[in-house]
C-alpha cells in the first residue's frame, strides 16, 4: 500500500471511530471536548488544583518546574493516583469521582501511558510487548500478534519485531512504548517526558516521528516535558503548572510571546518585569522604570529579548532613555551566543557574541551600562 493510500485508509479509520465516539463525546460551551477533569490531590505539604481539558484530536502539553504537579495529575489521569476531590470524565465516561465513589481502575480505563523510561518487558520481543496490552485487554494471542505487528511496521520498527528491549536504541525503544500504548486504542494517551531519555541528536528525529503519529491519533493526548522546544513542537496547547497550580495556558506561539509568570519567561527566554504603567513609562514593581513604545495605563508585563540589551563599558552617549548600571552576575554559553546575568535595577539577560564577551572583560563583578530602546518593548495586560 502507498503512503498515500495508507493515510487515507487511516484518516477512514479515525473519521469512523469519531462518529461512533461522537455520542460520547462532552458538550462545553458550543466546543466538543473528550477529556474533562477537575484534578484534586492533596499530600503533607503540596495540593494539585487543577482543570484540564482536551478535544479529540488535541495535544495538550503540561510544563512546569520540579514539583510543579505534571506527573501527579498525569498519574491521576491514568488512575495510578487517588483523588481527594474532583471528577474525571472521558468521551462522557465517569473514570473518577471520589464524591459519587467512582474510580475505575488502571486497566480499566481507556488510557495508553508511555512512561519516561518507557518500562518495556525486558524478556519479551518488542512484537510481545506491544501485543501485551491488547492481550490485557481480552484479545485471544494470535489476533494481539498480527496487531502488534501491524503496529511496528506503522512506527516504523516491522524488521525488529524479535528484537528484545536491550538490543533497541533509545530511540527505538520509545516507539515500541509508544506502539503499546496505541495498540489498544486508548481514547486518551499520555505522555511523561517520551524523549527525556534521548541523546540531543536522536531527539531531533524521535521529536519529527512522534509529531507525526500524534497527528494521526484521533483520542486527547497529555503530554509531560520540561523542555519548551518538546511542548512548541508537539502541542496544539500549552498549560503552564506552578505549586499545583495553572499559571498560564494558551497556543504555544501566544505563550511564547507573552508569559506571564517569571518561570515562562525563562522558559522562552525573555527578560519580564510587572508594573504600572502611565504613558509611555512602566514604574516597575520593586524599583526602577522602563520607557516603552507603546504607551499604556494599568498593570502591565514588559518583555523584551535578550538579544535587544546593548552593553557598555561606559555611559553611552546620547543617553538612550532605558540605561542604566549593571553588574555581571554569570556568563554561560547559550547556543551560538553566550548569556549574561546582570544585577541591577532592574536585573536583565543579555544575549552577546564571544568576541564581546572578550572586548567587554566579562566576568563576575565586571561592571557595565545597559541600554534597550523603547522599540524593542513589548507591553500587554497583566
Amino acid at each position: 500500500m502507498s503512503e498515500r493510500s495508507e493515510g487515507t485508509a487511516q484518516h477512514s479509520e479515525r473519521s469512523e471511530r469519531t462518529v461512533q465516539q461522537g455520542e460520547r463525546t462532552i458538550q462545553k460551551g458550543g466546543r466538543s471536548l473528550s477529556l474533562d477533569a477537575a484534578l484534586r490531590v492533596e499530600r503533607p505539604g503540596f495540593v494539585l488544583d487543577i482543570q484540564l481539558t482536551a478535544r479529540p484530536g488535541e495535544v495538550v502539553a503540561l510544563i512546569g518546574p520540579n514539583g510543579a504537579g505534571k506527573s501527579t495529575a498525569l498519574r491521576a489521569l491514568a488512575g495510578l493516583e487517588p483523588l481527594s476531590a474532583g471528577v474525571v470524565h472521558l468521551d462522557g465516561e465517569t473514570l473518577d469521582d471520589p464524591a459519587a465513589r467512582v474510580r475505575l481502575r488502571p486497566e480499566q480505563r481507556p488510557v495508553g501511558v508511555v512512561f519516561q523510561d518507557y518500562l518495556l518487558f525486558p524478556h519479551l520481543s518488542a512484537l510481545e510487548n506491544v501485543a501485551f496490552g491488547p492481550r490485557a485487554h481480552g484479545v485471544a494471542k494470535r489476533q494481539a500478534r498480527t496487531l502488534a505487528q501491524e503496529w511496528l511496521r506503522r512506527v516504523g520498527l516491522g524488521d525488529l519485531a524479535s528484537a528484545k528491549p536491550g538490543q533497541l536504541s533509545g530511540g527505538q525503544a520509545q516507539r515500541v512504548a509508544l506502539a503499546r500504548a496505541l495498540a489498544v486504542e486508548p481514547r486518551l494517551l499520555l505522555l511523561d517526558e517520551p524523549l527525556a531519555a534521548l541523546d540531543a541528536a536522536t531527539r531531533v528525529d524521535v521529536r519529527a516521528d512522534l509529531r507525526r503519529h500524534l497527528s494521526a491519533y484521533d483520542g486527547s493526548c497529555v503530554l509531560v516535558t520540561h523542555d519548551p522546544l518538546d511542548a512548541m513542537v508537539l502541542a496544539d496547547r500549552i498549560v503552564v503548572l506552578e505549586a499545583g497550580q495553572i499559571t498560564q495556558e494558551g497556543r504555544p506561539a501566544e505563550v511564547a510571546r507573552a508569559p506571564r509568570t517569571t518561570y515562562v519567561a525563562r522558559l522562552v527566554g525573555l527578560n519580564l518585569y510587572r508594573g504600572y504603567a502611565d504613558g509611555p513609562v512602566v514604574r516597575l514593581a520593586g524599583s526602577g522604570e522602563v520607557t516603552v513604545a507603546q504607551p499604556s495605563t494599568g498593570e502591565v508585563f514588559v518583555a523584551f529579548q535578550p538579544s535587544a540589551v546593548a552593553l557598555h563599558p561606559e555611559r553611552p552617549a546620547g543617553s538612550p532613555r532605558n540605561c542604566w548600571p549593571v553588574t555581571v552576575s554569570t556568563v554561560e554559553r547559550h547556543g551560538d551566543l553566550m548569556r549574561v546575568r546582570l544585577a541591577g535595577v532592574p536585573p536583565v539577560l543579555a544575549d552577546v557574541t564571544a568576541g564581546a564577551v572578550a572586548d567587554l572583560g566579562l566576568t563576575p563583578g565586571t561592571q557595565l551600562w545597559a541600554a534597550v530602546k523603547a522599540a524593542e518593548t513589548r507591553v500587554y495586560p497583566a
